[in-house]
């Protein structure tokens, strides 16, 4: 007796896709100082300090900016860690992401 082994090669297309980026937004509030927020953006976002200067005049013209985009992972992190620092300082500063 013998057993008849078959070997089948399957062929399969694997399609690799990007992971989602997301948009990190402050929110501008009355309450929160812009030299803070600027603290935040290079501290957290390593904005420089030119265009955390002008990413804060923007926040608080228009009510909202995109201050950074990452993997949702790296949103959600940097998200947190404004919003801990924001209310430790006693401010309210608002952060959300949004899928870009």
């Amino acid at each position: 007796m013998t057993d008849e082994k078959t070997n089948q090669q399957v062929q399969t297309d694997v399609e690799i896709k990007e992971p989602s980026r997301y948009n990190v937004l402050f929110m501008n509030d009355d309450y929160t100082p812009i030299d803070f927020v600027q603290s935040l953006l290079m501290d957290i976002f390593y904005h420089k300090p030119d265009d955390s200067e002008e990413l804060a005049k923007l926040i608080h013209e228009k009510g909202k900016a995109i201050v950074g985009t990452y993997t949702y992972e790296v949103a959600e992190q940097k998200s947190i860690e404004a919003t801990t620092m924001s209310r430790s300082a006693g401010h309210p500063l608002q952060v959300t992401i949004e899928q870009e």
